[in-house]
């Protein structure tokens, strides 16, 4: 399967992840060359190919500096199966966890969805035309109704009795009339039909109402194994013995074009041939993003209670990590070549606290550095979907608009700043919590406003901040 970020350059991958990530250029530049090499390996030959497997990073920097961030956008950047797990969901398996093969099968299941849409795209066209064809016939009725209708006079017993062959006089000139009278109707509904697409082309009758037929979906009766939920359909259980059933909608002409292009283009995909392709994207082109993986690090010597489920999370993972065979419910999975991406705080625990099988799993090793004022007051205004602009947007859409002077936005980073050096460094959330204060009062009361401009600058800023309290104890106001 192509993939387009593949075929990028590094310098590219990194470009795109600048849209919307400020600084943390090493992350950026391990993440890309750990996908470009995925691409080189896809070049060589089969023998050279089983051979090259993935060189796994792991990310260490503190809360909110943006490792999640660059996992999420390298997900809706890619075409390629990607999945986002936390370690601490598997440290309490049997209580509320999970088992830790639950990441491949998740894995396996992005990997169907993207390839069962690719392979829906590439239907639609040829869906279309069936699609017209089918709200043609259900606005005028043709000659499928007609047989049918005639069809409804026949004996069932005939083609028992092996009677299907033979027609009294009487029936053969009822059929010849019939016949006659059919040529001459036959003629009107194609003219009838031929009025009605071109007036469904222009979009004339997208409202007017229609009866469809749709199969009606077996009903799933869902259950619980091993945490992982199995739908069984009672109706699938006697295969191909009992019709399909369908059932008659009511709806309009736009509405009935969209059920019916996913319906008929459902049925030209040929699913074993989607799943054995979402089995091999998943193993080769895989990605894994493991975060919180320092909370299953077990920092003493001593070790005891939790530690020992810790250490027992970070062995389960290692097989998988290493390279292994994982039963999924649509066959069995290698992890050999999965990318795995560990991220995690390490300001408790120390990158050589998880067992050194684990550490040398992880050979790229990428620090992301602290937010200083600068990357704040950047974060606020130069990325595509910055703060600064998502706040003025959402005001704006109750007739108010926002002006934030160049001062004012700075004055909000030095804070954010100041705050993550005084208390608790939660990174690039403080903007959010500042913002959110910020305009608290200019949101509650928005509906009463008369004026329809306001402008936010440096003395507002401070002011919001400073009224109620002493400058001394600004933090304990912020969070």
């Amino acid at each position: 399967m192509a993939n387009k970020l593949y075929q990028m350059t590094p310098k590219e991958i990194v470009g795109e992840l600048d849209k919307y990530i400020i600084g943390q250029d090493e992350a950026k530049k391990s993440v890309a060359i750990a996908l470009r090499n995925r691409y080189r390996r896809s070049l060589l030959s089969e023998e050279m190919q089983e051979e090259i497997t993935p060189k796994n990073i792991l990310m260490m920097g503190p809360t909110g500096v943006g490792k999640t961030e660059i996992a999420r956008r390298l997900a809706k950047l890619m075409d390629a199966p990607f999945v986002k797990v936390e370690a601490t969901k598997f440290t309490e398996v049997g209580y509320v966890g999970r088992d830790v093969d639950s990441m491949v099968r998740d894995l396996v299941e992005a990997s169907i969805r993207i390839t069962k849409q690719s392979q829906l795209d590439e239907k639609y066209a040829i869906a279309d035309g069936m699609v017209e064809d089918k709200i043609i016939e259900a606005i005028i009725p043709g000659k499928k109704k007609e047989e049918s209708d005639q069809g409804g006079g026949k004996n069932p017993f005939d083609f028992l009795l092996n009677n299907v062959g033979y027609q009294s006089q009487k029936q053969q000139y009822e059929q010849q009339q019939l016949e006659q009278q059919n040529a001459g109707n036959k003629q009107d509904v194609e003219l009838a039909r031929e009025q009605v697409r071109q007036q469904l082309r222009q979009g004339l009758l997208e409202d007017q109402f229609i009866e469809i037929q749709v199969t009606e979906a077996p009903k799933t009766n869902t259950i619980d194994l091993n945490g992982e939920s199995m739908g069984i359909a009672i109706g699938n259980i006697f295969g191909d013995m009992m019709p399909q059933k369908k059932k008659t909608k009511k709806v309009r002409v736009k509405d009935a074009r969209k059920i019916l292009r996913e319906e008929e283009a459902q049925n030209l995909i040929d699913m074993d041939q989607v799943v054995e392709d979402a089995l091999h994207n998943a193993e080769q082109n895989g990605i894994i993003f493991i975060d919180e993986i320092d909370k299953i690090a077990s920092g003493s010597s001593y070790r005891s209670g939790a530690d020992v489920s810790r250490e027992g999370v970070q062995r389960d993972i290692l097989p998988i990590v290493e390279g292994s065979v994982v039963n999924t419910k649509h066959g069995p999975v290698k992890t050999d070549h999965i990318l795995f991406i560990g991220a995690g705080a390490f300001h408790i625990a120390k990158p050589t606290d998880l067992i050194p099988e684990l550490q040398g799993r992880f050979p790229i090793r990428v620090e992301l550095e602290n937010l200083d004022a600068d990357t704040f007051l950047k974060i606020l205004t130069v990325p595509e979907n910055a703060l600064v602009k998502q706040h003025k947007a959402l005001l704006e859409t109750e007739g108010v608009e926002i002006e934030f002077t160049d001062s004012a936005v700075k004055e909000i980073a030095t804070m954010a700043f100041l705050m993550n050096e005084q208390t608790e460094n939660i990174g690039a959330r403080r903007l959010h919590t500042i913002l959110e204060k910020l305009l608290e009062d200019i949101s509650f009361n928005i509906a009463d406003m008369e004026e329809d401009k306001l402008v936010i600058d440096e003395e507002y800023v401070k002011e919001k901040f400073m009224e109620k309290i002493h400058p001394e104890d600004i933090d304990k106001f912020i969070l």
